[in-house]
């Protein structure tokens, strides 16, 4: 950690403040939230007695809280937690349950569960505070897109010319590996501020996804002078040019599944995913998934090396599968008590074993109730918004446009899950402002400038409007006509 990454850190929190002194509380978390994902310094910040330290996002959430309790405090009190905050809630308490259960300790389970509600339950909490309805998340979606647009010119020119900011900036890389896993061919995959460049193709995967949804919906004309299509077809190529496969995968998906909402009025497509995820889960905590075909079908459709990859990948998450079963329900706790221990040539016990995805090391750790829980907390509100809240008929409403690829967006997080360690704090926070909007009813969708004839005649004749003065009575002439008198 360099000494302008610790003055970084000491100055965000006065940046915090300042944002929501200056801007409204809902605008101010989102700049906050979104800056600090996008530029704050990684593997830097201070160690804090009892709590998480303060590092990363976890210091935005821990100022945003702040700020909120000095400069919104009414917030807290309106709050109230639904059914749907159960999960999350489950997820953020299981290292308790795995701390006792393997004689751990009740202190070590505490510490666990803080520090998984600092990066898991925070984010949530946010969301359900301010983002629970379709404005919120339309003004998630449209900060997380300016965000991507000012990554573009960054990405670029690291794709270029090497991931370099980090080091420029901060004087040190991102990741600890520095660049070697960054070379793509002749280019490179860009990391930017973030930890590896996994991050920042997820993170541009959504906002290229969400560039898409937006104009195709007209939710919006234009950011910043520019019209949608030309921020679309920007990101686009950009997220072309970072070479990441596996995001490529999960746009084109993400577009089946929201074009088929419009022109079908179906959400097979989604829920489709959403059986395959919890399939795919069951197979591997059991133990019955076969991954022989699906590494020869990428040998032959793909590339040898990729074929060689996954399957080096599922080889470990058998074996890291095979001993998470003795802990079946809580697994194994913390201290790496989940991996995989040899002795090696010298006589000296070693760890021999690779995790490449998030839910192998929450099942290794916190069990069957733990990857029920974090699964069921990212895969709910979703289920909920598409089916009995806001169906597919809908999503193509400008109201509703962002909402539907916030949704989509965090169901390919979790499918994204099942391949790879991408903690990403967005997603959570995602989480919670669909949850907060799924536990209402549904918002009406009627356009305000479209008043019906009947209801503005009403308006003209209730008390204190413009009556309409009644149609004088005929006189009645009986069988003479009038103008003989």
């Amino acid at each position: 950690m360099s000494p302008q990454a610790q003055l970084v850190m000491l100055l965000w929190l006065p940046v915090i403040f300042y944002l929501f002194s200056r801007y409204p509380s809902q605008k101010a978390i989102l700049l906050s939230f979104i800056g600090g994902l996008l530029f704050l310094p990684q593997r830097a910040g201070f160690k804090l007695p009892l709590i998480p330290d303060y590092e990363g996002m976890v210091a935005t959430c821990y100022g945003i809280l702040i700020a909120t309790f000095i400069y919104d405090s009414q917030r807290f009190n309106d709050f109230k937690w639904q059914w749907i905050d159960l999960p999350m809630v489950c997820w953020c308490i299981c290292p308790m349950f795995s701390s006792l259960t393997n004689d751990l300790g009740a202190y070590d389970g505490f510490n666990g569960a803080l520090e998984q509600t600092a990066v898991w339950g925070l984010p949530y909490l946010l969301g359900r505070l301010y983002l629970g309805n379709l404005d919120g998340l339309k003004e998630l979606a449209l900060t997380m897109l300016k965000g991507g647009i000012i990554y573009t010119p960054l990405c670029l020119y690291e794709i270029k010319m090497s991931p370099v900011f980090h080091l420029i900036i901060y004087g040190y890389y991102a990741h600890p590996s520095g660049n070697s896993q960054a070379s793509r061919g002749s280019t490179w995959r860009p990391s930017v501020f973030m930890e590896h460049g996994l991050l920042v193709a997820m993170f541009m995967f959504t906002v290229t996804l969400i560039a898409i949804w937006l104009w195709q919906s007209k939710t919006v004309k234009e950011i910043w002078g520019q019209s949608i299509q030309t921020w679309s077809i920007i990101l686009v190529l950009t997220f072309i040019l970072m070479k990441s496969s596996g995001s490529y995968g999960y746009l084109i998906y993400g577009l089946i599944i929201l074009f088929v909402a419009k022109f079908v009025k179906s959400n097979i497509p989604l829920f489709l995913l959403i059986f395959i995820i919890i399939y795919y889960l069951y197979l591997g905590v059991t133990g019955n998934f076969d991954g022989e075909g699906l590494v020869d079908w990428i040998s032959k459709t793909y590339s040898p090396e990729r074929a060689y990859s996954l399957g080096y990948r599922l080889k470990n998450e058998e074996v890291l599968r095979v001993k998470a079963q003795e802990r079946m329900l809580f697994g194994w706790g913390g201290w790496g008590r989940n991996r995989i221990y040899e002795y090696n040539w010298r006589g000296e016990l070693v760890d021999v074993s690779v995790t490449d995805s998030l839910w192998i090391i929450v099942f290794g750790i916190n069990g069957v109730f733990g990857l029920v829980s974090i699964t069921t907390s990212l895969l709910l509100p979703v289920i909920v918004f598409a089916q009995f809240r806001y169906p597919p008929k809908t999503w193509f409403h400008p109201k509703v446009a962002p909402s539907a690829v916030l949704a989509v967006c965090l169901s390919l997080f979790m499918l994204d899950c099942l391949l790879n360690v991408t903690t990403n704090p967005t997603f959570p926070l995602i989480c919670g402002g669909i949850s907060g909007l799924v536990v209402k009813e549904p918002e009406s969708l009627t356009s305000e400038n479209k008043v019906s004839k009947k209801s503005v005649l009403k308006k003209l004749t209730n008390k204190g409007g413009v009556r309409r003065q009644p149609f004088p009575k005929k006189r009645s002439f009986g069988n003479r006509h009038p103008r003989l008198l």
